[in-house]
């Protein structure tokens, strides 16, 4: 599991100062935690961070001398600056099932024989003990032919006992659908049946 380090966040200084002195703002909250503790971290460990763990990640968070195991809740990206403005974290209690998500990435898109697929879901959503977290769900697709679909149903996170689905069951993950012929080849085929016409 990864460490982060954190600060208590002197909540007067506003979080624009921070960041541009380097730092994302966040909080860290949880079932057994009286208030939730404001937090700021350098951009650079959180970007470190997150070159392996997304939304729904678990991390060993250290906020001046308290260790907590937490999840990953919410991580805010500012598109126009290029960065993370906010990450906010649950800490995790070992009995207590925690609302999370996990990331579906696919794998051997590139080995279909025919047929290009879309996917239709980029995540589930789901209920868990810490101990049964999903992180991401890797999907083979590689032996699916034209018209073949994979549902939420079919996913093995679907079949595990410990996890509680909250995404619709019958949800399309993804689909293979055959490769429309280009622009130019169908105006082809419409000048020749012109032509065909005409004789």
């Amino acid at each position: 599991m990864n460490t982060l380090k954190a600060e208590k966040r002197d909540m007067t200084i506003k979080a624009k100062k921070l960041r541009r002195e380097g730092f994302v703002t966040g909080c860290i909250f949880g079932r057994e935690m009286t208030e939730s503790i404001p937090l700021k971290m350098t951009k650079k460990d959180v970007d470190q961070l997150l070159k392996t763990e997304g939304k729904g990640g678990r991390v060993r968070l250290e906020v001046e001398g308290q260790t907590f195991d937490a999840l990953i809740k919410e991580v805010d990206y500012n598109a126009m600056k290029g960065w993370v403005d906010e990450i906010d974290f649950q800490a995790l209690v070992s009995t207590e099932k925690v609302h999370s998500s996990a990331e579906i990435h696919l794998l051997n898109a590139d080995k279909l024989v025919a047929g290009v697929a879309q996917q239709m879901l980029h995540e589930v959503d789901f209920r868990a003990l810490p101990s049964a977290l999903v992180e991401k769900i890797e999907l083979d697709i590689g032996d699916m032919k034209v018209g073949d679909t994979i549902h939420v149903k079919d996913l093995d996170i679907a079949k595990d006992k410990d996890v509680d689905l909250m995404t619709d069951l019958d949800a399309t993950v993804v689909i293979v659908t055959e490769v429309r012929a280009s622009a130019a080849a169908d105006t082809d085929a419409d000048e020749a049946a012109d032509t065909a016409a005409e004789e």
